[in-house]
């Protein structure tokens, strides 16, 4: 007869999850002292930290630079094809551009569409600062700062009204 008793399995199974865990946590242990108490080893994490912010630092403003680039190419394409001159063509198209930026915004989609329809409006607007005022209580801030781009970009929107630009607060900020 067999006296020793013999070990089953799901004994072998926790004995292996209690070693591996037990191995987890004095790892964390050991990492956790060394993060506090070596002093090279804190300069290695502050060092990463600063290469990771300066790099998606560098990362936004080249972002930033094609952003503009782009909404310079849109706007010199768009002003080569034209405005309608007809009154009643430049309603209907007023009218048409300005519902379909409120549908893109609306929707949520590119803001550098909307934008670009917001400005396409704007250009056959007769009195484009007041406009201007209207978009900057209507029109969500990211498209607002993409549409003043874009002004700044087009030197043939007439914007200059001092006294409205006074009056208005932060549409000012378009000019």
């Amino acid at each position: 007869m067999d006296t020793q008793p013999s070990i089953r399995p799901a004994t072998i199974a926790a004995i292996s999850v209690g070693a591996i865990v037990t191995g987890f946590l004095a790892y964390a242990v050991y990492f956790d002292h060394k993060r506090r108490n070596d002093v090279e080893f804190r300069k290695n994490l502050k060092r990463e930290a600063k290469r990771t912010a300066r790099a998606a630092k560098e990362e936004a403003e080249s972002q930033g630079k094609e952003q503009k680039k782009m909404i310079r190419e849109l706007v010199e394409k768009t002003n080569l094809q034209g405005f309608p001159s007809d009154p009643e063509q430049v309603e209907m198209y007023f009218m048409q551009e300005v519902a379909l930026g409120e549908q893109m915004v609306g929707k949520g989609e590119d803001s550098i569409e909307a934008a670009l329809c917001f400005y396409r409006a704007l250009k056959v607007y007769p009195q484009p600062r007041e406009l201007i005022n209207i978009y900057d209580k209507t029109v969500p801030k990211p498209v607002l700062d993409i549409l003043a781009e874009m002004i700044a970009v087009d030197t043939t929107i007439p914007v200059g009204d001092s006294k409205a630009a006074s009056e208005s607060g932060s549409a000012g900020d378009l000019e």
